[in-house]
């Protein structure tokens, strides 16, 4: 019997007309590529591709079997459709990815939301940075990554689809003065007024901007740089020591601070949120974090400085296409709905 897997590489192979770029459509190695094709050549005892130059070309046999195969698999693809719509959202499993600060805010309550509405459903979540969160995405082993980016965050690849969701400003995160506001440092200017960056989302990102929340701590508990002070907060800082988090952050900062001249000394990374104010409380350094870190846990000893054009765009990330399986579009609605609710409540 022909193994379906092998029959939509070398489908795959029929439509790209290489190896390379079959590899890419699927998301898998070259190496498995060329293995399934040699398996698929053997359960069938004939030749199915030859070299041609450096690519490679279907024999006649090769196109005989790619014909019979593009149509098995999209009739495969219709029948798994079409019997997810009619098991529709009655029982099912639905996977959701997202990155902790999503998880200790928002991705909650739209999990509470979507289990009220389909008591039926089952809903898995795992804990994972962006980047996981992408590849698991990609290899089937979640239907729904829940992401950020900043604008100077890379392009995702081909097949991803972002569903905006909301905008998390980014604030500097010093040790609490005195008197209830930031504490000075050695070069150190005073907060006040404040910015935002209305850049827009990267193409193909849904829905209208009109549409989703924002980010942040309550205002009136944070300190404000104004928008067009030369200096900034992070300018105002560079001699401190700094806390990083994790790698997309990071090189974040990095770009951050080096639109302003300087390169931090970063002497403790930790992608912890607590550990992170508890280190800044201390007077250990200072950091960037997020609006939602902070609404996720904010420390009595720390206070905040909003950083004007560092804004993080969040995303509900999908493989593929529409039409979503129902179980899919069911947490995507519920995700949208809960983000809408934005901004959510400062931490105490």
């Amino acid at each position: 019997m022909l193994d379906i897997v092998r029959l939509r590489v070398l489908a795959a192979v029929a439509r790209q007309g290489s190896v390379t770029k079959a590899a890419r459509e699927l998301h898998y190695s070259q190496p498995s590529v060329s293995h399934h094709l040699a398996k698929l050549e053997a359960e069938t005892g004939a030749k199915l591709v030859q070299r041609a130059g450096r690519g490679i070309r279907l024999t006649e046999a090769g196109r005989l079997l790619a014909d019979r195969a593009i149509e098995i698999v999209g009739r495969v693809d219709s029948a798994t459709a079409e019997l997810s719509a009619h098991v529709g959202l009655r029982a099912g499993r639905v996977r959701l990815a997202a990155f902790p600060s999503a998880l200790g805010t928002f991705a909650p309550e739209a999990a509470a939301l979507l289990t009220r509405e389909h008591p039926a459903l089952e809903l898995g979540l795992t804990e994972t940075e962006p980047p996981e969160a992408l590849r698991m995405l990609r290899a089937g082993y979640v239907d729904v990554a829940v992401i950020f980016r900043y604008d100077d965050t890379a392009p995702e690849d081909n097949g991803i689809r972002l569903v905006h969701l909301l905008d998390d400003p980014s604030y500097l995160v010093v040790p609490e003065g005195p008197a209830g506001s930031p504490a000075a440092s050695p070069v150190t200017a005073e907060p006040r007024g404040t910015g935002a960056d209305g850049s827009a989302p990267p193409a193909g990102a849904e829905p209208d901007r009109a549409e989703s929340g924002r980010a942040g701590p309550d205002r009136a508990e944070s300190g404000r740089a104004e928008p067009d002070d030369p200096n900034g907060p992070l300018l105002a800082h560079r001699g401190a020591r700094w806390i990083a988090g994790c790698d997309r952050c990071r090189s974040h900062l990095l770009d951050l601070c080096a639109r302003q001249g300087f390169e931090p000394k970063i002497s403790f990374t930790s992608d912890d949120i607590v550990a992170v104010q508890a280190l800044v409380a201390a007077g250990m350094g200072v950091t960037a974090l997020p609006g939602l870190a902070l609404q996720a846990h904010r420390h009595p000893g720390v206070g905040v400085i909003e950083i004007p054009g560092s804004t993080r765009h969040i995303y509900a990330a999908v493989y593929g296409e529409p039409p979503d399986p129902p179980a899919t579009t069911a947490l995507l609605a519920a995700l949208r709905t809960t983000t809408r609710a934005a901004p959510f409540p400062a931490p105490a």
